[in-house]
This record gives C-alpha cells, structure tokens and sequence, in this order.
C-alpha cells in the first residue's frame, strides 16, 4: 500500500499545473456523482444578494460538473491547451488567467442576470470550467494570432480559432434567451473569460502584466497555509556583488525573460515555425 501510495505521489509530482486542475476538476465530478446534494453549495448564483453569503462560489463554480460530456470536452480542451501554454509561458501565468478568466465569467453572468431580470431566467445557477478555459484559449489567439494550428489536413491560425469560439458563444447568448433548454448563462460567463483572456494577452503585449496582483493575493493566502516551524536561528552573511543596486542573478533573468519576448514576437508575427532550433531549445528550456 504504501508503495502505491507513493507511486501516486510521484505521478501527481510530474503533472504539470493545469494538468493538477484537471485531476481535482475530475475528482469533484466524481464526489458530484456521490454527494450531488451536498455539493451545490460550489454553485454560483446569479443574484448578487444571494453570491454575498457564498462568495467563494465566484471560483468554486469553475471546479463543479454534473455532466459528463461538459467535463470531458473543458478538460480536453484544458489539456491541449495547457500544453500550448506551458511551452511559453509560466505555470503562475497559467493560474492568473485560469482563475481571472473564472472570476471574469462569473462577475458577468451575474452583471447580466442582475441588471436584466426580465430577459434571463431568474434563480440560475452557474457551474463549469468553460469560462477558464476561454480565457486560456483566447489569450492564446490574440497573444500570437497567426500561429497555426494543424486540423485534420489543412492549418489554421489561432485566430480563426477565437472568432469562432466568440461567434458560437454570441448565438448562444441570444439562442438561449426565454428557451427552457438553451444556456444562456453559460454563454455570458464564456464571454466573460473571453473578454479576460484578449484583455490579458494585449496588456502583455504592451509590458504589464495585470495578473501581477493576483498572483500577490494567491502567494499570501498560500503562504498562510505553510509550516511555519522555526528551527535554531543562525546569522548567515552572504556577499553579492552589486551593480547599482542589482546582482548578477537580477540582470541574468532580465536578460532571459527579454530573449523570451522576443521570440514570442517573432511567433506571434511569423508563427513557431520560423524560430531557429537554438530559439526553440532556449524557449523549451525556458518553458520549464
């Protein structure tokens, strides 16, 4: 047993972060199926009134499946995604936009339900990844917007992708409107990681980061949660030579994270592609 045990620890070790978010995301169907009852507290509501008294549900909603085609297309889609992403870009950047793009869908569908009472259907629940993993998607299509991707027999650019993705999730919107089985409230909170999703990646574009807060909030609250044990206190002097102010660490991971914009630009002008083996072996590396 403990050999299992410690075989799936190691197992879980290798995933990578959005992989780490599909297995919880399966685990909660998973408790769905058993404890179904017990767990729509993780709904989010679509009155503000009733979201002040579970105000976790804003990220919890984004964990929670009741059926199984639902889960199993977001977390495909999550997985192609993450691997896309994680070759770019940081595992915390993964989480900022996950997380930001849910929160984004959430604060939407509710804006909606709220101010609109009369066109969408009151006392709704929200429940999915949908909307993170929209904001995944299209920060990938307006971050690098003439990458291609290969479908079946013929390439598409990402950007392709994302106009089709927003038009499906419009229709939705609209088709949904006073029909007992349309989604709605779905839709609206896809747009909302939409939104998020294009926001971040064109903000990036310009050298901020507007995730930066976010991930400040999540380090703190992590952080909290940390052994604080203490051992013997020692007094360790270290010398670091300085350069106005910077040591050499600083100015070697300026000088990373600047080569690394610099090949995204070339991906997001001339697509992957076109990079040399070296800018692939650096960015792969990086990417690590």
């Amino acid at each position: 047993m403990t050999s299992l045990s410690q075989d799936i620890k190691d197992k879980l070790s290798r995933l990578n972060v959005l992989e780490k978010i599909i297995i919880i995301n399966v685990a909660v169907y998973v408790l769905g199926l058993l404890f179904k009852s017990n767990i729509d507290w993780l709904e989010l509501p679509s009155d503000f009134s009733d979201f002040i008294v579970q105000p976790w549900t804003i990220i919890t909603y984004a964990f929670l499946h009741y059926d199984f085609w639902h889960l199993f297309f977001n977390m495909l889609w999550l997985y192609f995604i993450g691997r896309m992403f994680l070759n770019l870009f940081s595992p915390k950047m993964a989480l900022n936009i996950y997380f930001l793009g849910a929160m984004a869908g959430g604060l939407l569908y509710m804006l909606c339900y709220t101010m609109l009472p009369n066109v969408f259907q009151v006392n709704s629940r929200l429940l999915g990844a949908s909307a993170a993993v929209r904001a995944l998607l299209i920060f990938l299509c307006a971050y690098m917007p003439n990458q291609e991707l290969r479908f079946f027999t013929f390439n598409l650019k990402l950007w392709y992708v994302g106009v089709a993705i927003v038009v499906i999730d419009v229709i939705g919107v609209f088709s949904g409107i006073n029909n007992p089985l349309g989604n709605s409230g779905g839709n609206l909170a896809h747009l909302g990681g939409v939104l998020l999703g294009y926001f971040y990646a064109k903000q990036l574009l310009k050298g901020q980061d507007i995730g930066r807060g976010f991930e400040s909030i999540m380090d703190a609250v992590f952080n909290m949660f940390k052994s604080t044990k203490k051992g013997p206190l020692k007094t360790v002097y270290k010398k670091k030579s300085k350069v106005g102010g910077y040591t050499k660490a600083d100015f070697k991971e300026f000088n990373n994270q600047k080569q690394i914009d610099i090949i995204l630009d070339k991906i997001s002008k001339s697509g992957y592609d076109s990079l040399t083996a070296e800018e692939k072996e650096f960015l792969f590396k990086a990417g690590k």
